[in-house]
């Protein structure tokens, strides 16, 4: 049976109205009052309603995070410093799952709104206009990490530095024949910023870019895999692959030992990230670091400050990076 602040009332042998000021942490009842209104509660398992007590409270405490891919590695360690840092700020998380699908990011901002979040984390490379103009509508404080995009508050890295170090390391290694396998042209970060690292890197070496050592992938194994065995049919093959994320490297690993090429003696291959899976595949892969758990819970920080209607230092903050040397290069 469910019950109601009607039956808390009648139960505790106080006002409707009492019952509410125990349930929003008012300050003015007695506290013999506030024992006998949470015992009822207790025994009775009532459940306030949430959006009804944000209209009292002016907030729900909840903050929505809309993800692309929860299984994707690099993700989860993103949404856990955004958890902890929420947990410490007494904020409930919502996780909704976008598939990097520009619909289903503006149905579940949607939803979002309708449950009347406090503030919305958005963890992508691309914002859409679509996606931009609804956080004007609803005037919903957003923070973004991974994209810089507008007026948005958002956590970053130099994704063009960081691509650019990371070639600049193979070329010193000796490698000339340089290969890449990127995200979509579409992306702004994986697609066309990581790109352009790898670009800038080899035009500062004075190596001539070939376009067919340039594939365009996604963001998963089997892009990588089958970018790679595309790669390794040239005619004169690379001897260096710079895959923009970490799975679609370890894909890249998986195409060359298929082909029974020694790593890193035949190919060296890096990558983008430093996902859990990186350090344990055979051979343990060297890639860029990105501070993934510091991502999340700075932005988490910022959006509370927005919230709290504190000061911001800055509203673009880009984190460092660092490059871990393993044994497939």
């Amino acid at each position: 049976m469910k019950f109601n602040i009607k039956d808390v009332a009648r139960k505790a042998g106080v006002s409707i109205s009492t019952v509410s000021r125990v349930v929003n942490d008012s300050k003015v009842v007695k506290p013999e009052t506030h024992e006998k209104v949470m015992k009822a509660i207790e025994e009775l398992g009532y459940k306030p309603n949430a959006i009804a007590r944000s209209l009292k409270v002016k907030n729900t405490k909840t903050i929505g995070i809309l993800i692309p891919d929860i299984s994707n590695q690099f993700y989860p360690e993103v949404v856990r410093g955004i958890e902890d840092i929420a947990n410490m700020y007494q904020y409930n998380i919502f996780l909704c799952n976008t598939d990097l699908d520009p619909e289903k990011e503006t149905k579940y901002f949607d939803i979002l709104a309708e449950k009347q979040v406090d503030g919305i984390i958005f963890i992508s490379n691309i914002v859409s206009e679509a996606l931009y103009k609804k956080f004007k509508v609803y005037d919903i404080p957003v923070v973004l990490i991974g994209a810089d995009y507008e007026d948005v508050p958002s956590v970053s890295i130099d994704n063009v530095g960081a691509s650019k170090s990371i070639v600049n390391y193979l070329i010193k290694k000796g490698h000339k024949r340089i290969a890449t396998i990127v995200g979509k042209n579409s992306d702004p970060v994986m697609g066309v910023a990581r790109l352009e690292g790898y670009k800038t890197a080899l035009r500062e070496a004075n190596i001539s870019i070939d376009n067919e050592l340039i594939i365009e992938g996604g963001h998963r194994y089997k892009s990588g895999y089958e970018g790679a065995k595309r790669l390794l049919e040239l005619e004169e093959p690379p001897t260096a692959i710079f895959a923009t994320n970490d799975e679609m490297a370890i894909g890249t690993l998986r195409a060359a030992l298929e082909q029974g090429l020694d790593i890193p003696e035949d190919l060296a291959i890096v990558g983008f990230d430093n996902i859990d899976m990186a350090g344990k595949v055979y051979p343990a892969l060297t890639t860029v670091a990105q501070p993934m758990y510091e991502m999340g819970a700075i932005a988490t920080r910022v959006l509370t400050k927005i919230l709290n209607e504190e000061e911001l230092e800055t509203r673009k903050i880009v984190l460092n990076y660092s490059l871990l040397e393993r044994e497939s290069s």
